[in-house]
Parts: structure tokens; sequence; C-alpha cells
């Protein structure tokens, strides 16, 4: 155990239930998400504690960098936007994180407040679940032409032909369910491991209406912040700009990661 009674691994069991399933605890660096996957040798995980800013020695996080300058993904996402939502947004689901991990430590210890035990563990999920949320979202994406748009290939191409029907019917799906999202929210590709198949699915706020379990491939933030500097009320344009910046390559690694 570290000084704020939580390791690694309890960490990253706390931010599970946020939402978003279980996370790779291998250690890597963010270059090293370009590295192929090789099911034959030691893997490098897509996601890690260091890529989510978990620090073992403080049990606390910090907001990542972006995986590209702040202006790569224009014109498709503009730089304002990008530097906002990843700045202040981002950051503060970081900050509520933190503070809901320090207040239950409290709880534990004797010293907090027990009858805030359900603000406190609504709060870790809440803000659990936009941290991940988040850094998931940024590695979703490439430059148009540099790693992003295009269509997905080998095994989740055709797990998508399977579920889907086609990439065009599983497109379709995706921007209806995102365009559909009641108030703030997301759209998400998941894979559900007990019937190995995909599924497209919604999210209001940050953890909710996901399915038990369901692992996290592709997810669009529909928030005004992500997108009403550039698009204001048209999230449907926002949405379809979105499918020019998918980085299918590292939603692929992803994918051949939590289905084997």
């Amino acid at each position: 155990m570290n000084d704020h009674g939580i390791d690694r691994r309890a960490a990253l069991t706390a931010m599970g239930a946020a939402g978003l399933g279980t996370l790779g605890l291998a250690s890597a660096q963010p270059n090293e998400l370009l590295r192929p996957r090789r099911r034959d040798t030691a893997t490098v995980p897509t996601l890690t504690p260091e890529m989510l800013g978990f620090d073992p020695k403080s049990g606390r996080y910090a907001l990542p960098p972006l995986p590209y300058a702040k202006d790569a993904l224009e014109p498709h996402i503009d730089a304002k936007t990008m530097e906002i939502h990843h700045e202040r947004h981002h950051q503060g689901y970081v900050n509520g994180l933190n503070k809901a991990l320090d207040e239950l430590q409290k709880i534990r210890e004797g010293s907090g407040d027990a009858g805030l035990m359900k603000h406190w563990s609504r709060e870790l999920s809440f803000n659990g679940g936009g941290h991940l949320n988040h850094t998931l979202f940024w590695l979703n994406m490439a430059p148009a032409g540099k790693g992003g748009g295009g269509m997905p290939q080998g095994k989740l191409a055709e797990q998508m032909g399977k579920d889907f029907g086609s990439f065009d019917q599983f497109t379709a799906h995706f921007k209806a369910a995102a365009g559909s999202v009641e108030a703030s929210g997301w759209a998400w590709l998941v894979y559900e491991p007990f019937a190995q198949r995909l599924m497209v699915v919604q999210m209001e706020k940050q953890q909710d209406m996901l399915v038990n379990n369901a692992q996290p491939l592709l997810g669009i933030d529909v928030w005004e912040h992500a997108y009403y500097l550039k698009y204001q009320n048209r999230r449907a344009d926002y949405v379809s700009a979105f499918m020019n910046i998918i980085n299918w390559s590292f939603v692929q690694r992803r994918f051949e990661e939590m289905a084997g």
C-alpha cells in the first residue's frame, strides 16, 4: 500500500466501477501505443496506469497530455475546442476523481463523514468515468490521413460485418446513437465478452447506461463542450466530422486485446 491506502490494482478496480471495465496493468510509455500488438510475445496494453496519469506513490491522478498537437485534428475539431476540452473539462474530472478518493479515504480512516458515503461514491463514479472516457477519446482520434479516418481492417472488420452487417450499417447505427443521446453523454462501440459480440450503446453523463462488463473500444463525446464552438447546435455535423479522424488502428488493437 502507498501513503494514500490504495495501490495500483486497487485504484484500477475502483476506476473500473466507473463503468469502463478492466484496464491493462503493465507499464508502458505513450509512444508504445504505436507498436503492433503480438499475442505470442510480451504485449503492450493499449491503456495503462501511466497513460491514465496514475502515480502509485501518491495514489493520485494527473492529466495525461494529448497524443498530438491541439490543432492536429483541424478542420474537424478546432484547436480552441481541444484546448478547452482537455485543459479545463478533462482536468476537472481528474480533480474531481482525486477529491473523491481523498474523501473516501477519510471515511475509511474515521475522520470523514460516513453519511456522505453515497455522495462521494457517486462522485468517484462520475469523475472516474469522465477521466477514463476522455483518456480513451483522445486516443480514439488521429489527424485525418495520418492515422485518422478510413475503415477498420482485419479481425475487427470481420466482427463488425458479423454483428452489424457491414461497416456502412455500423456507421449509420453509431451516428444515430450519438445524435440521439439525451442531454449530455456519449456513444460507444463496445465489445461484450460473454456473447463475444460488438454493440453500440449510449451513455448518459459519464457512466450511466453502459452494459455491464462491456469493454469500451470507440467513444464519441457529445456533451456540447466537445463541439459547440465550431458546430453550435449542429451535433450531426460534428458526429459526421468525427468519422474522418477515428484512429482505427488503435480501436482494432484494443479489440484484439479484449477479444483475444
